[in-house]
């Protein structure tokens, strides 16, 4: 057996940062099917499951895929997928199942440039919205967006933490330029990883209520094998897992889905600011575009533009308290990313109009250069 957690100074791609991430978290099963620009993770994984005691497997797609991680999380493992926009789209129907059976899993999604095949070397960031609603019904979901291969390997971590915190799949919204970047990632030590385990179930076995609610709103979880009788489906259902099929039945289902995240916003939301506090112009930009900001905001500042920036680390639940607050105290926000406006419409959304909302983006392939965010951040302070 080798190390989990291969502590120490590396250069490594996101990629393989976010699958050392992974093992380090406790993850001791993949499944996943080949895709440009995520296919390096799960290479890696092939190799270093194995060595670890874990289990990959390459499925026939990525809606097995998808059901394998249900699955092996069910059993009590620690389970990862990683895709890219087309896998993404066919994982939607059971990454709703994972959500309405409160199932934990991590699903990672290293975007390119769509629809359809669109680009698939080329990054993008225009799957914000579908990671948002991309399955169906009303449900909350918790993303994640690393700006670094650093950044992927601590937020990979994250996300299983909070996977098995709140008990529901947690997407890591990379995207191909970090995925492919390579730059120096430190490993702690392994007694340094913090990991979240699941609580387990406890009390009589023949009385056990398998979404019966516990601390945070969320219930305690039993593996499939371990003497409890579980009943699980993605059928409306009550605290036992049966079927309960009634409009009042939904509205209780759907109250403990959608508040045991609602409930935590402060707990679960992460942002980064940089030179806000004098800011008259605020950026919101996450993932990398939010390198390139970092980098506009300074070009700004030595033009005498009092610009800074937020950079959202979690993307969903959106930050939207603060946006609002931020859009009570600057001239203007501008919005920076990857697509057309998704995450662009939410910070308009949320300023109520107390500042005007500007984009600056594009359809992808290429990264926004700072050059063109300060072109715009001028235009607007001279407004």
């Amino acid at each position: 057996m080798k190390p989990a957690v291969w502590t120490g100074d590396h250069f490594f791609t996101g990629d393989i940062a976010c699958a050392e991430g992974a093992l380090a978290a406790g993850c001791r099963f993949f499944a996943g099917y080949p895709i440009t620009p995520a296919t390096e993770i799960a290479e890696h994984m092939a190799t270093r499951l194995p060595e670890v005691g874990g289990t990959y497997i390459q499925m026939e797609d990525e809606i097995a895929s998808m059901a394998a991680i249900l699955g092996a999380s069910c059993a009590g493992v620690k389970s990862m997928t990683a895709t890219s926009g087309p896998g993404f789209s066919l994982m939607m129907e059971n990454l709703g199942l994972g959500i309405c059976t409160e199932t934990p899993c991590v699903v990672v999604n290293v975007q390119r440039a769509g629809p359809s095949t669109g680009l698939p070397t080329l990054g993008a960031q225009a799957d914000m919205m579908q990671a948002r609603w991309g399955s169906h019904g009303h449900y909350e979901i918790i993303a994640l967006a690393p700006a670094s291969p650093q950044e992927l390997f601590h937020l990979t971590i994250t996300a299983f933490n909070l996977s098995e915190t709140y008990r529901l799949p947690v997407l890591v919204m990379a995207d191909e330029v970090v995925g492919h970047l390579s730059e120096r990632v430190v490993i702690p030590p392994a007694a340094a990883v913090k990991t979240r385990e699941r609580v387990p179930a406890s009390g009589r076995r023949d009385r056990y209520k398998p979404f019966q609610r516990g601390a945070c709103g969320v219930a305690p979880m039993a593996a499939a094998g371990a003497g409890y009788a579980v009943h699980v489906s993605g059928l409306t259902h009550d605290e036992r897992g049966y079927p309960d099929m009634s409009a009042a039945g939904q509205e209780k289902m759907m109250t403990w889905l959608t508040e045991k995240i609602r409930a935590n916003r402060d707990k679960i939301i992460q942002t980064e600011s940089y030179r806000l506090d004098d800011a008259e112009i605020a950026i919101v930009s996450y993932g990398i575009s939010a390198r390139s900001s970092l980098a506009a905001v300074d070009e700004a500042r030595a033009a005498g533009i009092r610009a800074g920036l937020l950079r959202l680390v979690t993307v969903w639940p959106f930050p939207e308290e603060l946006i609002r607050d931020l859009a009570g105290r600057v001239r203007a926000l501008v919005t920076v990313e990857l697509n057309l406006g998704q995450i662009h419409l939410e910070v308009e959304r949320c300023a109520r109009g107390q500042a005007p909302a500007i984009l600056v983006g594009h359809a992808g392939g290429a990264v926004i250069p700072p050059e063109e965010i300060v072109a715009r951040l001028s235009a607007v302070s001279r407004t």
